[in-house]
């Protein structure tokens, strides 16, 4: 697969050398700052080595050499760093010690005295069994890989990983030395990663990253949505909504969300936090709202980094993380990048449009911020949040993205809900629409005097509950004559139906909501 990248890298293709950025990011940081013991210089060097490699890769003859082409160049750039270093540096084991003034003075003490054994444990080991090492145990690559890039040979890589483990077991006052590298990894006891997703968290678990996983449970791309999402209020009056459309019971909504930001409120035991997320509405609004709720929180020595990916090799169309299998999952570990004031304070000002009552916020910061978000670690942020906007009913016919799609579907042959599910959500990948919220499209599309579609059965349901209807995956759905009047453009889906939906922080409800989108235009305009 890296040959195949490489290749089409050399070709110019610039989406393959992201790939390859993605992949040897850990690696080359690894080895840059053993040489340069500086996280800043360490990154520095990193980010000039990635430059001359695309600038050059139309020089490398063989594909296959470059893990070893890479790192003379990551090597090379070190040895500038050092020549033109202009300002004091913090080694990383004492940037580590750095506090907050959240910790007491005896767990202060008693985290430097562990931190000290374990640095001095592991820096007294010779450079020839300290990389491998640190690239093994903490960063999470394969044996081949580390070979590759180092240019040696598995067997000799074995033996040396061997000799380091055991030169750690006669030098630390330790009987279980996994606990050892739990600890010494920068993710270990002093790492907490969040992701959105159950079958994310387990597989993080089973030992693909070390430290603590926070398994985040909310669905910002549904309901109503407000600048400060943990005020008493607002959140009761948003349980009472999820609860209200999509059966969402509303104490266990409370209490998950009371769970989780406790968690969440422990940031500062940890050194580092990581946030796991995808390109998606679901995934890029959760990932808005934590970073406006870091951005007005005091860090300390917590640093804050982010993993976050649009696609992934052998997947034609990737949905998320939770499509990969453990093995491909293992192969990001690492490759997360830092996040600083820039990052927080595009995050809060898109939550901050989001949650407003005027979708106008939304569209001018979208306009005005396109290119520093691409250029930023926010690049998939535009083009969720301008599938946001289009959910919006148009100027056309009054549907939204989701509604239009679906009638289209549904006129295209899609005769279930679960037909349409997976159409729907194949086509509108974007907005990364799990089963509840669409269920919750399709009971405005079906209830009322005037509904779009009629599905076998919905009707019966108590307030449309289709949770109510045997074998619903299964039913037959047609579409109605209103709704092929709407789909053509003959009838208006707001003036004929009406409309009750919350986008964000905007609730449309009535027959003559002003809101519409442009699909020409590009941006939402009123009537």
């Amino acid at each position: 697969m890296e040959t195949r990248w490489i290749e089409e890298a050399q070709q110019g293709d610039t989406e393959a050398f992201g790939r390859l950025v993605t992949h040897f990011r850990g690696m080359a940081f690894a080895v840059a700052y053993d040489r340069l013991r500086d996280v800043h210089l360490a990154e520095d060097a990193v980010q000039e080595a990635f430059l001359e490699a695309y600038t050059h890769i139309g020089r490398l003859e063989q594909p296959a050499a470059f893990p070893g082409w890479f790192k003379t160049i990551v090597v090379r750039q070190c040895q500038r760093a050092l020549r033109r270093k202009r300002y004091a540096s913090l080694p990383l084991e004492e940037a580590s010690h750095l506090t907050d003034g959240s910790q007491t003075v005896a767990e202060l003490a008693e985290q430097n005295e562990g931190a000290r054994i374990l640095q001095q444990s592991v820096a007294a080991l010779s450079d020839r069994l300290r990389v491998p090492l640190q690239l093994f145990y903490f960063y999470g690559y394969s044996l081949q890989e580390i070979s590759a890039y180092l240019d040696i040979p598995q067997s000799a890589l074995k033996k040396r990983l061997f000799d380091a483990r055991r030169k750690l077991r006669g030098a630390l006052p330790v009987i279980d030395l996994a606990s050892v590298f739990n600890s010494l990894y920068e993710g270990g006891r002093n790492m907490l990663h969040i992701v959105n997703g159950d079958s994310v968290g387990n597989m993080l678990k089973q030992g693909i990253v070390q430290g603590d996983v926070l398994v985040w449970r909310e669905v910002y791309s549904a309901g109503p949505n407000f600048v400060n999402p943990v005020g008493e209020q607002e959140r009761a009056f948003r349980a009472k909504i999820l609860e209200q459309s999509m059966g969402i019971p509303s104490t266990e909504y409370m209490a998950g969300c009371a769970e989780q930001e406790e968690q969440l409120r422990g940031y500062s035991r940890y050194e580092e936090v990581v946030l796991w997320f995808e390109h998606d509405l679901f995934d890029q609004s959760m990932l808005a709202c934590l970073l406006h709720w870091f951005k007005g929180q005091r860090l300390g020595r917590t640093r804050l980094s982010l993993l976050c990916i649009g696609e992934f090799p052998g997947i034609e169309l990737f949905h998320g993380l939770g499509q990969l299998t453990r093995e491909q999952l293992s192969t990001l570990n690492g490759t997360w990048r830092s996040i600083g004031p820039k990052e927080l304070e595009l995050g809060s000002e898109l939550w901050q449009a989001y949650a407003a009552s005027s979708p106008e916020h939304m569209a001018d910061l979208l306009e005005l911020r396109e290119e520093e978000l691409q250029a930023s670690a926010l690049p998939f942020a535009y083009a969720a949040f301008q599938a946001h906007l289009s959910r919006l009913p148009s100027v056309e016919n009054g549907l939204g993205i989701v509604e239009q799609t679906t009638l289209l579907k549904v006129r295209g042959g899609a005769d279930t809900p679960m037909k349409l599910f997976r159409q729907v959500s194949d086509e509108l990948h974007v907005l990364g629409i799990g089963d509840l919220e669409y269920w919750l499209y399709l009971r405005g599309m079906v209830q009322g005097a005037n509904p779009l579609i009629q599905i076998d059965g919905a009707a019966a349901a108590a307030n449309w509950d289709f949770r109510q209807v045997p074998d619903f995956l299964n039913c037959k759905v047609t579409a109605t004559t209103l709704g092929e009047q709407v789909l053509d453009g003959i009838e208006d889906r707001v003036a004929s139906q009406g409309i009750d939906v919350w986008y964000g922080g905007l609730h449309l409800h009535g027959h003559s909501e002003p809101w519409r989108w442009d699909s020409l235009a590009q941006r939402p305009v009123r009537m």
